[in-house]
């Protein structure tokens, strides 16, 4: 019988009779963690929870059945009380184990004398939705990486927009009969050019057409004061920051109607060389 402890180290025990139970009992941590993209002109990264943080491990736990024989070994002798239960966790990367030459997620298998309580977070359930649509940072069109730009020229400034990229995006995730669907889509973002100056825009910014001329952008746009030829490499590095609002709401089970909204924070890097304009006599 193959098996792991609470403690999270995994392990191999010796075969202590005939049983047909294969079963392990490790609680692994949470996903986490980001990736980094890099379309177009900046790299784009996707992160779990606001700021990339992982989110706990959401779990829940049901009544195996049928249930195994009393002649197995996960009983430990017990002859009448209680029952064996298994805690599936959402999202969870189980203990692996090979059965049958296969490698498989097996959940914790455990004896209890009563069925333990199930409360499932409705808005962790909502975050972990939110990791299934793989959001990241703005696509940034303009300022270009290729681009130059000049001191005291309106710059325009927008992104393309996408599902992963500005929303809008909808996901569910269900546990223990619950199931919660989440939409999340750009509220705004805030983008810091390098220069000491920030710029929020409330959409993605409007596409700049060579018939604007030298006219400012209406919803999106920023003067560089200075040129970036005194900076490393001769550009302005900044970040553009997206703020995801996510609204979801209970749609099965218990709690249903209940409904909440938080905010994902996804974030792209951007460089912009800057010239001055010089007249020639």
């Amino acid at each position: 019988m193959a098996h792991a402890d609470d403690g999270g180290k995994s392990g191999v025990g010796k075969p202590c009779g005939p049983a047909s139970w294969i079963y392990v009992c490790r609680k692994e941590p949470g996903g986490g963690g980001g990736q980094t993209q890099q379309p177009g002109s900046g790299s784009q990264t996707a992160g779990k929870g606001k700021k990339g943080k992982p989110h706990p491990q959401l779990c829940a736990v049901q009544r195996l059945e049928p249930q195994p024989p009393k002649s197995d070994p996960i009983w430990k002798g017990r002859k009448g009380e209680g029952a064996i239960y298994t805690r599936v966790c959402l999202g969870q990367q189980a203990g692996m184990v090979m059965v049958a030459g296969a490698l498989g997620a097996i959940p914790q298998t455990f004896w209890a004398a009563e069925a333990p309580a199930v409360d499932v977070d409705p808005e962790q359930l909502a975050r972990e939705a939110v990791d299934r649509m793989l959001l990241t940072g703005p696509k940034i069109a303009s300022p270009r990486a290729a681009g130059k730009y000049t001191v005291g020229v309106p710059m325009w400034m927008w992104v393309e927009p996408s599902p992963t990229t500005f929303g809008p995006n909808t996901a569910s995730a269900s546990l223990a009969g619950v199931t919660v669907s989440a939409t999340a889509k750009v509220s705004s973002i805030r983008w810091a050019m390098g220069d000491g100056k920030t710029v929020t825009c409330q959409g993605a910014g409007t596409k700049y057409k060579a018939s604007y001329g030298m006219a400012k952008s209406p919803d999106c746009g920023h003067f560089y004061r200075t040129a970036s030829t005194d900076r490393a490499g001769g550009r302005f590095k900044g970040t553009a920051t997206a703020t995801w609002a996510v609204d979801w709401q209970v749609t099965g089970g218990a709690g249903g109607g209940e409904q909440g909204a938080f905010t994902e924070v996804r974030e792209s890097d951007f460089e912009v060389s800057v010239g001055e304009m010089r007249v020639l006599d």
